[in-house]
Protein backbone atom coordinates (compact mmCIF):
# COMPACT_ATOMS: atom_id res chain seq x y z
CA UNK A 1 0.00 0.00 0.00
CA UNK A 2 1.25 3.52 -0.51
CA UNK A 3 2.94 5.12 2.19
CA UNK A 4 1.89 8.37 1.09
CA UNK A 5 -1.97 7.72 1.45
CA UNK A 6 -1.39 6.28 5.03
CA UNK A 7 -3.49 9.65 6.25
CA UNK A 8 -5.87 10.13 3.96
CA UNK A 9 -6.72 5.83 4.69
CA UNK A 10 -7.20 7.10 8.18
CA UNK A 11 -9.27 9.84 7.67
CA UNK A 12 -11.41 7.79 5.52
CA UNK A 13 -11.60 5.31 7.93
CA UNK A 14 -12.91 7.86 10.67
CA UNK A 15 -16.27 7.77 8.58
CA UNK A 16 -17.38 4.80 9.43
CA UNK A 17 -16.14 4.14 12.80
CA UNK A 18 -17.85 7.76 13.96
CA UNK A 19 -21.21 6.88 12.37
CA UNK A 20 -21.40 3.39 13.32
CA UNK A 21 -20.58 4.81 16.94
CA UNK A 22 -23.50 7.33 16.43
CA UNK A 23 -25.52 4.56 16.03
CA UNK A 24 -24.38 1.63 17.95
CA UNK A 25 -23.59 3.37 21.13
CA UNK A 26 -27.29 3.28 21.79
CA UNK A 27 -28.03 -0.70 21.93
CA UNK A 28 -26.30 -0.76 25.38
CA UNK A 29 -28.36 1.36 26.84
CA UNK A 30 -31.71 1.40 24.89
CA UNK A 31 -33.33 -0.38 27.91
CA UNK A 32 -32.27 2.90 30.09
CA UNK A 33 -33.69 5.12 27.88
CA UNK A 34 -36.79 2.75 27.52
CA UNK A 35 -36.99 3.30 30.98
CA UNK A 36 -36.00 7.19 31.13
CA UNK A 37 -38.35 7.87 28.37
CA UNK A 38 -41.30 5.75 29.69
CA UNK A 39 -41.66 3.72 26.69
CA UNK A 40 -42.05 0.58 25.04
CA UNK A 41 -39.30 -1.89 24.01
CA UNK A 42 -40.64 -1.52 20.64
CA UNK A 43 -41.02 1.92 20.79
CA UNK A 44 -36.96 1.99 21.61
CA UNK A 45 -36.21 0.10 19.27
CA UNK A 46 -37.22 2.58 16.49
CA UNK A 47 -34.51 4.47 17.80
CA UNK A 48 -32.58 2.70 15.47
CA UNK A 49 -34.68 1.73 12.65
CA UNK A 50 -35.30 5.39 12.49
CA UNK A 51 -31.80 6.54 11.56
CA UNK A 52 -31.63 3.42 9.12
CA UNK A 53 -34.74 4.15 7.58
CA UNK A 54 -33.30 7.71 6.40
CA UNK A 55 -30.21 6.43 5.24
CA UNK A 56 -32.01 3.81 3.39
CA UNK A 57 -33.95 6.40 0.99
CA UNK A 58 -31.12 8.88 0.82
CA UNK A 59 -28.21 6.88 0.36
CA UNK A 60 -28.61 5.68 -3.80
CA UNK A 61 -28.70 9.68 -3.91
CA UNK A 62 -25.90 10.51 -1.99
CA UNK A 63 -24.19 7.79 -4.19
CA UNK A 64 -25.25 9.36 -6.87
CA UNK A 65 -24.25 12.79 -6.40
CA UNK A 66 -20.57 11.12 -5.04
CA UNK A 67 -20.28 9.68 -8.22
CA UNK A 68 -21.26 13.39 -10.33
CA UNK A 69 -19.62 15.73 -7.99
CA UNK A 70 -17.15 14.27 -6.04
CA UNK A 71 -17.18 12.14 -2.86
CA UNK A 72 -16.15 15.09 -0.24
CA UNK A 73 -18.20 17.40 -1.19
CA UNK A 74 -20.93 14.80 -0.44
CA UNK A 75 -19.33 13.67 2.76
CA UNK A 76 -18.62 16.62 4.49
CA UNK A 77 -21.97 18.36 4.26
CA UNK A 78 -23.41 14.83 5.29
CA UNK A 79 -21.09 15.05 8.44
CA UNK A 80 -22.26 18.15 9.48
CA UNK A 81 -26.05 17.22 9.15
CA UNK A 82 -25.37 14.14 11.38
CA UNK A 83 -24.01 16.07 14.31
CA UNK A 84 -26.66 18.58 13.83
CA UNK A 85 -29.37 15.59 14.36
CA UNK A 86 -27.00 14.11 17.35
CA UNK A 87 -27.09 17.55 18.71
CA UNK A 88 -31.13 17.77 18.32
CA UNK A 89 -31.28 14.10 20.30
CA UNK A 90 -28.99 15.75 23.39
CA UNK A 91 -31.12 19.16 23.65
CA UNK A 92 -34.07 17.46 23.47
CA UNK A 93 -33.58 14.60 26.60
CA UNK A 94 -31.78 17.13 28.05
CA UNK A 95 -34.38 20.24 28.35
CA UNK A 96 -37.65 18.66 27.57
CA UNK A 97 -40.16 16.88 29.58
CA UNK A 98 -41.40 14.21 27.23
CA UNK A 99 -38.89 14.45 24.15
CA UNK A 100 -39.40 11.07 22.26
CA UNK A 101 -40.56 12.14 19.10
CA UNK A 102 -38.13 15.00 18.74
CA UNK A 103 -35.31 12.61 19.57
CA UNK A 104 -37.03 9.87 16.89
CA UNK A 105 -36.84 13.25 14.61
CA UNK A 106 -33.04 13.82 15.77
CA UNK A 107 -32.31 10.45 15.13
CA UNK A 108 -33.93 10.37 11.23
CA UNK A 109 -31.85 13.59 10.97
CA UNK A 110 -28.53 11.84 12.03
CA UNK A 111 -29.52 9.33 9.63
CA UNK A 112 -29.82 11.62 6.73
CA UNK A 113 -26.41 12.67 7.20
CA UNK A 114 -25.04 8.71 7.84
CA UNK A 115 -26.27 8.19 4.49
CA UNK A 116 -23.98 10.88 2.92
CA UNK A 117 -20.85 10.09 4.83
CA UNK A 118 -19.78 5.93 5.58
CA UNK A 119 -21.55 4.72 2.62
CA UNK A 120 -19.25 7.13 0.08
CA UNK A 121 -16.19 6.15 2.11
CA UNK A 122 -16.07 2.41 0.37
CA UNK A 123 -16.09 4.29 -3.18
CA UNK A 124 -13.22 6.55 -2.09
CA UNK A 125 -10.99 4.28 -1.55
CA UNK A 126 -11.80 2.56 -4.52
CA UNK A 127 -10.41 5.59 -5.82
CA UNK A 128 -7.43 6.16 -4.18
CA UNK A 129 -5.56 2.99 -4.94
CA UNK A 130 -4.82 1.85 -8.62
CA UNK A 131 -3.69 -1.56 -7.11
CA UNK A 132 -6.51 -3.92 -6.77
CA UNK A 133 -4.57 -5.73 -3.41
CA UNK A 134 -3.93 -1.62 -2.08
CA UNK A 135 -7.81 -1.79 -2.45
CA UNK A 136 -9.09 -5.03 -1.22
CA UNK A 137 -6.47 -3.93 2.35
CA UNK A 138 -7.91 -0.62 2.14
CA UNK A 139 -11.42 -1.68 2.30
CA UNK A 140 -10.35 -3.88 5.13
CA UNK A 141 -9.13 -1.45 6.96
CA UNK A 142 -12.38 0.61 6.66
CA UNK A 143 -14.23 -2.28 7.11
CA UNK A 144 -12.17 -2.97 10.26
CA UNK A 145 -13.12 0.62 10.85
CA UNK A 146 -16.31 -0.05 11.03
CA UNK A 147 -16.39 -2.88 13.06
CA UNK A 148 -13.98 -1.52 15.66
CA UNK A 149 -16.83 0.92 16.17
CA UNK A 150 -19.02 -1.45 16.75
CA UNK A 151 -16.63 -3.03 20.10
CA UNK A 152 -15.84 0.05 21.08
CA UNK A 153 -19.44 1.38 21.17
CA UNK A 154 -21.24 -0.76 23.98
CA UNK A 155 -18.43 0.31 26.31
CA UNK A 156 -18.37 4.08 25.15
CA UNK A 157 -22.39 3.95 25.24
CA UNK A 158 -22.72 2.36 28.82
CA UNK A 159 -19.52 4.78 30.08
CA UNK A 160 -21.09 7.93 28.68
CA UNK A 161 -24.77 6.81 29.96
CA UNK A 162 -23.39 6.07 33.81
CA UNK A 163 -22.09 9.86 34.10
CA UNK A 164 -25.67 11.31 32.06
CA UNK A 165 -28.08 9.05 30.45
CA UNK A 166 -28.40 11.38 27.45
CA UNK A 167 -24.71 12.43 26.91
CA UNK A 168 -24.07 9.73 24.14
CA UNK A 169 -26.16 11.79 21.57
CA UNK A 170 -24.57 14.72 23.01
CA UNK A 171 -21.20 13.07 21.99
CA UNK A 172 -21.96 12.71 17.86
CA UNK A 173 -21.35 16.56 17.56
CA UNK A 174 -18.35 16.25 18.93
CA UNK A 175 -17.11 12.93 17.07
CA UNK A 176 -18.64 14.01 13.77
CA UNK A 177 -16.08 17.27 13.79
CA UNK A 178 -13.62 15.42 14.50
CA UNK A 179 -14.14 13.21 11.43
CA UNK A 180 -14.86 16.66 9.23
CA UNK A 181 -11.90 18.27 10.43
CA UNK A 182 -9.94 14.99 9.20
CA UNK A 183 -11.31 14.75 6.11
CA UNK A 184 -11.11 18.31 5.18
CA UNK A 185 -7.54 18.96 5.66
CA UNK A 186 -5.95 15.27 5.35
CA UNK A 187 -7.86 13.59 2.63
CA UNK A 188 -6.65 14.68 -1.13
CA UNK A 189 -9.06 14.67 -3.92
CA UNK A 190 -8.25 11.34 -6.25
CA UNK A 191 -5.55 12.11 -8.78
CA UNK A 192 -6.12 13.84 -11.86
CA UNK A 193 -4.96 12.63 -15.39
CA UNK A 194 -1.46 14.46 -15.58
CA UNK A 195 -0.85 13.08 -11.68
CA UNK A 196 -1.76 9.80 -13.05
CA UNK A 197 0.67 9.90 -15.54
CA UNK A 198 3.61 10.62 -13.76
CA UNK A 199 3.07 8.00 -11.24
CA UNK A 200 2.71 5.77 -13.86
CA UNK A 201 6.18 7.22 -15.15
CA UNK A 202 7.70 6.97 -11.55
CA UNK A 203 5.84 3.55 -11.26
CA UNK A 204 6.19 1.20 -14.31
CA UNK A 205 4.26 -1.72 -14.55
CA UNK A 206 5.91 -5.21 -13.67
CA UNK A 207 6.64 -7.77 -16.08
CA UNK A 208 3.46 -9.77 -15.51
CA UNK A 209 1.60 -6.18 -16.66
CA UNK A 210 4.04 -5.61 -19.67
CA UNK A 211 2.97 -9.14 -21.45
CA UNK A 212 -0.65 -8.62 -20.47
CA UNK A 213 -1.18 -5.04 -21.17
CA UNK A 214 -5.39 -3.87 -20.73
CA UNK A 215 -5.96 -1.61 -23.75
CA UNK A 216 -9.76 -1.19 -22.73
CA UNK A 217 -8.86 -0.28 -18.89
CA UNK A 218 -6.33 2.19 -20.12
CA UNK A 219 -8.79 3.73 -22.29
CA UNK A 220 -11.77 3.12 -19.54
CA UNK A 221 -9.43 5.07 -16.95
CA UNK A 222 -8.56 7.43 -18.99
CA UNK A 223 -12.30 8.63 -20.40
CA UNK A 224 -13.08 8.49 -16.61
CA UNK A 225 -10.81 11.31 -15.91
CA UNK A 226 -11.37 13.36 -18.52
CA UNK A 227 -15.01 13.26 -19.40
CA UNK A 228 -17.82 15.34 -17.97
CA UNK A 229 -20.38 14.34 -15.27
CA UNK A 230 -23.14 12.26 -17.50
CA UNK A 231 -27.09 13.37 -17.22
CA UNK A 232 -28.93 11.38 -15.21
CA UNK A 233 -30.93 10.18 -18.22
CA UNK A 234 -27.62 8.36 -19.04
CA UNK A 235 -26.55 7.86 -15.35
CA UNK A 236 -29.71 5.64 -15.27
CA UNK A 237 -29.41 3.71 -18.46
CA UNK A 238 -25.63 3.10 -17.77
CA UNK A 239 -27.16 1.53 -14.21
CA UNK A 240 -29.71 -0.51 -16.35
CA UNK A 241 -26.70 -1.68 -18.51
CA UNK A 242 -24.74 -2.78 -15.07
CA UNK A 243 -27.67 -4.91 -13.52
CA UNK A 244 -28.38 -6.68 -16.72
CA UNK A 245 -25.10 -7.70 -17.58
CA UNK A 246 -23.82 -8.03 -13.76
CA UNK A 247 -27.43 -8.61 -11.65
CA UNK A 248 -26.75 -12.27 -10.26
CA UNK A 249 -24.11 -11.41 -7.82
CA UNK A 250 -24.85 -7.49 -7.05
CA UNK A 251 -28.50 -8.61 -5.79
CA UNK A 252 -26.62 -11.78 -3.95
CA UNK A 253 -24.03 -9.80 -2.10
CA UNK A 254 -26.48 -7.01 -1.60
CA UNK A 255 -28.66 -9.56 0.14
CA UNK A 256 -25.76 -11.03 2.10
CA UNK A 257 -24.76 -7.68 3.25
CA UNK A 258 -28.31 -6.72 4.44
CA UNK A 259 -28.37 -10.36 6.51
CA UNK A 260 -25.56 -9.92 7.85
CA UNK A 261 -26.61 -6.63 9.35
CA UNK A 262 -29.90 -8.00 10.20
CA UNK A 263 -28.11 -11.02 12.42
CA UNK A 264 -25.69 -8.44 13.80
CA UNK A 265 -27.76 -5.77 14.78
CA UNK A 266 -30.20 -8.28 15.86
CA UNK A 267 -28.00 -10.56 18.21
CA UNK A 268 -27.04 -7.66 19.43
CA UNK A 269 -30.17 -5.99 20.62
CA UNK A 270 -31.16 -9.56 22.18
CA UNK A 271 -28.10 -9.77 24.62
CA UNK A 272 -28.66 -6.72 25.36
CA UNK A 273 -32.03 -7.45 26.49
CA UNK A 274 -31.13 -10.76 27.66
CA UNK A 275 -28.40 -9.19 29.95
CA UNK A 276 -30.07 -6.47 31.41
CA UNK A 277 -33.30 -8.18 32.08
CA UNK A 278 -32.14 -11.90 33.44
CA UNK A 279 -28.54 -10.88 34.14
CA UNK A 280 -29.25 -7.72 35.39
CA UNK A 281 -25.77 -6.47 34.25
CA UNK A 282 -25.87 -3.01 33.13
CA UNK A 283 -23.03 -0.06 32.90
CA UNK A 284 -19.78 -0.42 31.45
CA UNK A 285 -19.74 -4.47 33.10
CA UNK A 286 -22.34 -4.46 30.32
CA UNK A 287 -20.99 -3.09 27.30
CA UNK A 288 -17.72 -4.82 27.75
CA UNK A 289 -19.82 -8.52 27.29
CA UNK A 290 -21.43 -6.97 24.39
CA UNK A 291 -18.00 -5.94 22.94
CA UNK A 292 -16.73 -9.74 23.22
CA UNK A 293 -18.14 -10.93 20.00
CA UNK A 294 -17.86 -7.74 18.26
CA UNK A 295 -14.14 -7.80 19.31
CA UNK A 296 -14.07 -11.20 17.03
CA UNK A 297 -15.86 -10.00 14.79
CA UNK A 298 -13.38 -6.95 14.28
CA UNK A 299 -10.50 -8.89 14.40
CA UNK A 300 -12.04 -11.59 11.74
CA UNK A 301 -12.49 -8.54 9.27
CA UNK A 302 -8.98 -7.31 9.92
CA UNK A 303 -7.12 -10.53 8.85
CA UNK A 304 -9.76 -10.92 6.20
CA UNK A 305 -9.01 -7.78 4.55
CA UNK A 306 -5.42 -8.23 4.51
CA UNK A 307 -5.74 -12.06 2.86
CA UNK A 308 -8.11 -11.20 0.27
CA UNK A 309 -6.25 -9.31 -1.77
CA UNK A 310 -7.05 -9.89 -5.47
CA UNK A 311 -8.23 -13.25 -5.06
CA UNK A 312 -11.93 -13.25 -6.20
CA UNK A 313 -12.69 -17.22 -5.84
CA UNK A 314 -10.91 -17.10 -2.20
CA UNK A 315 -13.26 -14.08 -1.53
CA UNK A 316 -16.38 -16.43 -2.56
CA UNK A 317 -15.62 -19.13 -0.59
CA UNK A 318 -14.62 -17.38 3.01
CA UNK A 319 -18.25 -15.55 2.10
CA UNK A 320 -19.91 -19.01 1.91
CA UNK A 321 -17.69 -20.17 4.81
CA UNK A 322 -18.67 -17.18 7.05
CA UNK A 323 -22.38 -17.89 5.97
CA UNK A 324 -22.27 -21.42 7.23
CA UNK A 325 -20.43 -20.41 10.15
CA UNK A 326 -23.13 -18.17 11.49
CA UNK A 327 -25.70 -20.54 10.86
CA UNK A 328 -24.37 -22.85 13.25
CA UNK A 329 -23.59 -20.28 15.69
CA UNK A 330 -27.24 -19.38 15.55
CA UNK A 331 -28.49 -22.80 15.99
CA UNK A 332 -26.04 -23.37 18.61
CA UNK A 333 -27.38 -20.18 20.40
CA UNK A 334 -30.90 -21.12 20.41
CA UNK A 335 -29.85 -24.43 23.01
CA UNK A 336 -27.57 -22.19 24.79
CA UNK A 337 -29.61 -19.20 26.48
CA UNK A 338 -29.74 -20.48 29.67
CA UNK A 339 -25.74 -20.50 30.10
CA UNK A 340 -24.97 -16.88 29.58
CA UNK A 341 -20.68 -17.89 28.43
CA UNK A 342 -22.12 -20.57 26.23
CA UNK A 343 -24.20 -18.14 24.30
CA UNK A 344 -21.60 -15.60 24.18
CA UNK A 345 -19.24 -18.23 22.38
CA UNK A 346 -22.11 -18.78 20.01
CA UNK A 347 -22.83 -15.06 19.44
CA UNK A 348 -18.79 -14.93 19.01
CA UNK A 349 -18.92 -17.34 16.58
CA UNK A 350 -21.76 -15.72 14.62
CA UNK A 351 -19.51 -12.51 14.81
CA UNK A 352 -16.29 -14.43 13.35
CA UNK A 353 -19.05 -15.90 10.93
CA UNK A 354 -19.79 -12.06 9.70
CA UNK A 355 -16.53 -10.64 9.97
CA UNK A 356 -15.14 -13.17 7.35
CA UNK A 357 -18.11 -12.25 4.80
CA UNK A 358 -18.18 -8.20 5.12
CA UNK A 359 -14.85 -7.77 4.14
CA UNK A 360 -15.32 -9.77 0.86
CA UNK A 361 -18.28 -8.23 -0.02
CA UNK A 362 -17.33 -4.74 0.35
CA UNK A 363 -14.38 -5.85 -2.33
CA UNK A 364 -16.44 -7.72 -5.08
CA UNK A 365 -18.51 -4.35 -5.09
CA UNK A 366 -15.37 -2.29 -5.57
CA UNK A 367 -13.08 -4.37 -7.58
CA UNK A 368 -16.55 -5.32 -9.89
CA UNK A 369 -17.84 -1.92 -10.87
CA UNK A 370 -16.29 1.22 -13.07
CA UNK A 371 -15.12 3.93 -10.76
CA UNK A 372 -17.65 6.82 -12.51
CA UNK A 373 -20.94 4.31 -11.03
CA UNK A 374 -18.81 2.81 -7.89
CA UNK A 375 -20.58 5.01 -5.31
CA UNK A 376 -23.96 4.54 -6.90
CA UNK A 377 -23.90 0.63 -6.54
CA UNK A 378 -21.96 0.95 -3.34
CA UNK A 379 -24.87 3.07 -2.30
CA UNK A 380 -27.35 0.36 -3.03
CA UNK A 381 -25.31 -1.75 -1.35
CA UNK A 382 -25.04 0.24 1.75
CA UNK A 383 -28.75 0.53 1.43
CA UNK A 384 -29.33 -2.67 1.97
CA UNK A 385 -27.14 -3.10 4.97
CA UNK A 386 -29.26 -0.32 6.60
CA UNK A 387 -31.93 -2.76 6.01
CA UNK A 388 -30.89 -5.23 8.28
CA UNK A 389 -30.13 -2.26 10.71
CA UNK A 390 -33.10 -1.01 10.73
CA UNK A 391 -34.89 -4.39 10.35
CA UNK A 392 -32.80 -6.50 13.22
CA UNK A 393 -33.87 -4.39 16.75
CA UNK A 394 -37.71 -4.39 15.82
CA UNK A 395 -38.03 -8.20 14.67
CA UNK A 396 -36.14 -9.06 17.63
CA UNK A 397 -38.29 -6.99 19.81
CA UNK A 398 -41.37 -8.61 18.21
CA UNK A 399 -40.32 -12.27 18.37
CA UNK A 400 -39.08 -11.49 22.43
CA UNK A 401 -42.79 -10.67 23.03
CA UNK A 402 -44.72 -13.04 21.24
CA UNK A 403 -42.90 -16.26 20.35
CA UNK A 404 -38.84 -16.03 21.63
CA UNK A 405 -38.46 -19.37 20.75
CA UNK A 406 -38.42 -18.48 17.38
CA UNK A 407 -35.55 -15.76 17.51
CA UNK A 408 -32.53 -18.04 16.42
CA UNK A 409 -34.38 -20.44 14.21
CA UNK A 410 -35.09 -16.77 12.15
CA UNK A 411 -32.05 -16.29 12.01
CA UNK A 412 -30.35 -19.26 10.90
CA UNK A 413 -32.93 -19.27 7.73
CA UNK A 414 -31.51 -15.85 6.91
CA UNK A 415 -27.91 -17.40 7.25
CA UNK A 416 -29.29 -20.49 4.88
CA UNK A 417 -30.22 -17.43 2.51
CA UNK A 418 -27.16 -16.02 2.96
CA UNK A 419 -25.05 -19.08 2.17
CA UNK A 420 -27.12 -20.37 -0.78
CA UNK A 421 -26.78 -17.10 -2.36
CA UNK A 422 -22.92 -16.91 -2.14
CA UNK A 423 -22.66 -20.58 -3.25
CA UNK A 424 -25.08 -20.38 -6.07
CA UNK A 425 -25.11 -16.92 -7.47
CA UNK A 426 -21.38 -15.36 -6.77
CA UNK A 427 -19.08 -17.43 -9.61
CA UNK A 428 -15.67 -15.82 -10.73
CA UNK A 429 -14.25 -17.24 -13.59
CA UNK A 430 -10.65 -16.43 -12.19
CA UNK A 431 -8.68 -15.11 -9.12
CA UNK A 432 -7.23 -12.10 -10.75
CA UNK A 433 -10.85 -11.08 -13.07
CA UNK A 434 -12.98 -8.62 -11.86
CA UNK A 435 -16.38 -10.55 -10.65
CA UNK A 436 -18.61 -9.11 -13.60
CA UNK A 437 -16.70 -10.94 -16.22
CA UNK A 438 -17.52 -14.18 -14.60
CA UNK A 439 -21.08 -13.59 -13.30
Amino acid sequence: MEAKKKWDLISVASIPLIMTLGNSMLIPILPLIREKLAVTSFQVSLLITAYSLAAILLIPVAGFLSDRYGRKIVIIPSLIIAGIGGAVCGLAAWFMPHPYAIILAGRLLQGIGAAGAAPVAMPLVGDMFTRESDVSSGLGLVETANTGGKVLSPILGSALASIIWFLPFLAIPVFCLISILMVAFLVKNPAKAKKSKQEASANPPDKEQEKQPSAPETRQKSQEQEKPPVSLPVFIKELKWIFSKNGRWLYAIFAIGGIAMFLLFGSLFYLSELLEDKYKLSGILKGCVLAIPLSLLCITSFITGKIIGQHKKRMKWLTFAGCVLSLGATLGSNFMTSSLPMLISMLSLLGIGIGLALPCLDAFITAGIDKSQRGTISSFYSSMRFIGVAAGPPVVSLLLTRVPGWIFYVMAAACLIAAALALFAIHPQTDVEQPAAGS
